[in-house]
């Protein structure tokens, strides 16, 4: 029996206008095609041999476009990954999908791609390689629609473990999780996307290619990602899935390299993190086109849609290439040139989200980069491809023109809803530090002017925060302070400069020195979560109590579901000697977590301190329960039992604590 979502494919097909290149409706597909989606993270486009590198590092991605098209100028909207891909599944502009940072939800109110297949009756899946897209971390609402998300990143640190175990995973090993759901899923029809994130810093390829590119790691990483790819064809050629699937291959952004100052990306909006591969291949298609036409990533969504026969939502903003692809196949005449010379749009929010300076618009348009900052740029790319030359001091007017273009298209293009609400926790905060970026700030000038500086005064700022992040990474504190001393004093108004150094003190067990450096991270900054929680912590430790329990309840009035700082405050009142305030925040703490040892062995000691002996012993033997190898409930239930008057059980108690206590090795 056929069911309902294959018989609206083959109505929207026999609507269509257009047909597959190379085919006739009568050499139509018996069923929907397979898409498969790859995403290359920070991969640029001057590394692939077919958009003309003769470096020799994509062999497998080279063949795989001698059927497809190619877009020699494909542009992305954003130098972040989370965003872009955001940018890439939607249709729409990060100014209208709101995901601009990590954290920050995708709003099921927006198009998304895998959603709108799988109601099509499509199976769907996405095998990531990096924290930065695990829904649980930098990316919530990132697996809507996907039967399965391939994920889950756990991050404690790598005193046991490698970056590839916790929060980013090798191509081969992917797409071996890739492979593994395709051979469950051969009839389809269905929706796989595999991202890869090897490009991404620090550049660590697996032998052979470290040895091969040793002088050049980067490009070790781009060719062992290729291999990978290739890995991902051959497996699909050999199921007989390659020729009958759509293939749609392209980066989220490039990386900078050292270009215009900067190491990686994130802060830029020129050419080297920008401009990105991008190649779609159709069911059937024999030859290799290439396209000149300035296309955007917003566009991918609508193009693979119509590609197999689904409506595209009215909310995309993209436009699909399709027309343009046929027109350059041959299958109609006049599109290629028809095609407006689009603008591209990109937008830089990372650095005031970050580090609290100005964020950056740019608009490539007719030959012209225009780049919206403190101060202004505009190049003429035919004349200037590197963008060395700023020619907006003496060409005003064609800047004035493309400054007023730039915010007329932000303008329109921007979604006036009400913004998510970045739910980035302080354990998703630390994992993301572990792939080099770090949670918002707000800047304070030394003058007290409110204007953000620009970028390109900061780019030498942003690279060595960069380092300070692989530091943390790789646990080296003692090594981290120094440079972080130094830095706080050059950038004297960046709070989380401050919460990182502060931070630093705290994992080196210096908690004097951490006390005054959070304390002006948080002045700077009430909502730098971070370094308020590390500050309660460091007054824990040098036995401020009420000053912690202060910082703890200042925090929970603005998150009042944070787990971490409800823990710490029970701990603070306890310390403190507030037993009315323990109760009732250990009573808080374990209608969240009812099974939480600690906070019934604290709730047990402070009832037992408030006078209520009789209403401790079930929250003490709870907590004995929970932990069975604890001797602590047992203790304090042996000295209850005394006050009672019940020597018997008294003396039971003292001797399972003994116990307990000389042989912990022995128990579970």
């Amino acid at each position: 029996m056929v069911d309902s979502p294959f018989l609206m494919w083959v109505l929207r097909v026999c609507a269509c206008v257009w047909f597959w290149a190379g085919l006739t409706f009568a050499q139509l597909p018996s069923r929907p095609p397979n898409i498969l989606l790859i995403t290359l993270d920070t991969t640029r486009a001057d590394r692939m041999g077919f958009l003309g590198s003769k470096r020799g590092l994509t062999p497998h991605l080279d063949a795989m476009t001698q059927q497809g098209v190619v877009f020699t100028r494909a542009y992305s909207h954003v130098p972040i990954t989370t965003a872009s891909h955001a940018t890439i599944l939607t249709g729409t502009y990060p100014q209208f999908n709101h995901v601009n940072d990590f954290g920050v939800p995708l709003s099921s109110k927006n198009p998304y791609l895998p959603d709108i297949l799988h109601a099509q009756g499509y199976h769907t899946a996405a095998f990531l390689a990096s924290m930065a897209l695990d829904p649980t971390g930098g990316a919530p609402g990132l697996d809507r629609g996907f039967d399965t998300c391939d994920a889950g990143f756990q991050h404690e640190g790598f005193k046991n473990q490698t970056r590839y175990q916790t929060v980013e995973r090798r191509g081969g090993e992917v797409v071996a999780r890739a492979v593994a759901w395709l051979n469950q899923h051969l009839k389809g029809p269905f929706f796989l996307w595999v991202h890869l994130y090897d490009a991404h810093d620090p550049y660590d390829p697996p032998e052979p290619y470290k040895t091969r590119y040793a002088k050049n790691l980067y490009d070790g990483e781009i060719a062992y990602a290729d291999a990978s790819v290739g890995k991902l064809f051959r497996e699909l050629k050999a199921r007989g899935l390659y020729d009958g699937s759509v293939i749609a291959v392209m980066a989220d952004h490039g990386e900078a390299l050292g270009a215009h100052g900067e190491d990686t990306h994130g802060v830029f909006l020129y050419d080297e993190t920008i401009h990105v591969p991008l190649v779609i291949k159709l069911p059937q298609a024999t030859t290799q086109e290439k396209l000149d036409n300035r296309v955007e990533l917003v566009d991918v969504m609508p193009t693979l849609l119509q590609a197999v026969g689904v409506a595209v939502p009215a909310e995309v903003q993209g436009e699909s290439l399709l027309p343009i692809m046929q027109a350059q196949a041959g299958e109609t005449t006049g599109a290629v040139d028809a095609w407006r010379d689009r603008p591209a749009y990109a937008q830089a929010d990372y650095a005031h989200l970050a580090y609290g300076w100005s964020a950056e618009k740019a608009l490539r348009t007719g030959k012209y980069l225009y780049v919206e900052a403190p101060r202004r740029e505009l190049y003429d790319q035919l004349a200037d491809p590197k963008a060395e030359h700023n020619l907006a001091p003496t060409s005003k007017a064609v800047a004035d023109t493309l400054a007023a273009k730039t915010e007329e298209f932000h303008q329109k293009t921007t979604n006036k809803r009400e913004l998510p609400k970045t739910v980035v926790d302080q354990s998703a905060q630390e994992k993301l530090a572990a792939l080099g970026y770090v949670g918002s700030g707000t800047y304070v000038s030394k003058s007290g002017s409110s204007e953000e500086p620009d970028p390109k005064d900061k780019i030498a700022t942003a690279n060595v925060i960069r380092q300070v992040n692989f530091l943390f990474e790789n646990g080296r504190f003692e090594d981290a302070i120094p440079v972080l001393e130094e830095l706080v004093k050059k950038e004297t108004g960046m709070a989380m400069l401050y919460g990182k150094l502060g931070g630093s003190y705290m994992k080196t067990h210096q908690y004097e020195k951490a006390v005054p450096v959070l304390r002006k991270a948080v002045e700077l900054d009430p909502a730098l979560t971070m370094a308020q929680m590390d500050l309660g912590r460091a007054l824990l430790r040098t036995e401020d109590f009420n000053g912690a329990a202060t910082v703890f309840e200042t925090l929970l009035a603005r998150m009042p579901l944070m787990l971490d700082a409800h823990l710490f405050l029970e701990v603070a009142y306890a310390r403190a000697g507030r037993v009315p305030d323990t109760i009732k925040e250990c009573e808080k703490v374990i209608e969240i977590m009812p099974e939480h040892y600690g906070s019934y062995l604290t709730l047990g000691r402070a009832l037992a301190k408030s006078g209520n002996d009789e209403g401790a012993i079930p929250k003490l033997e709870k907590a004995a329960t929970l932990r069975p190898q604890a001797p602590d409930p047992h203790v304090s239930l042996a000295e209850i039992y005394v006050r009672l008057g019940r020597k018997a059980e008294a003396e039971r108690e003292r001797a399972e604590a003994q116990r307990l206590a000389m042989t912990p090795q022995e128990q579970p």
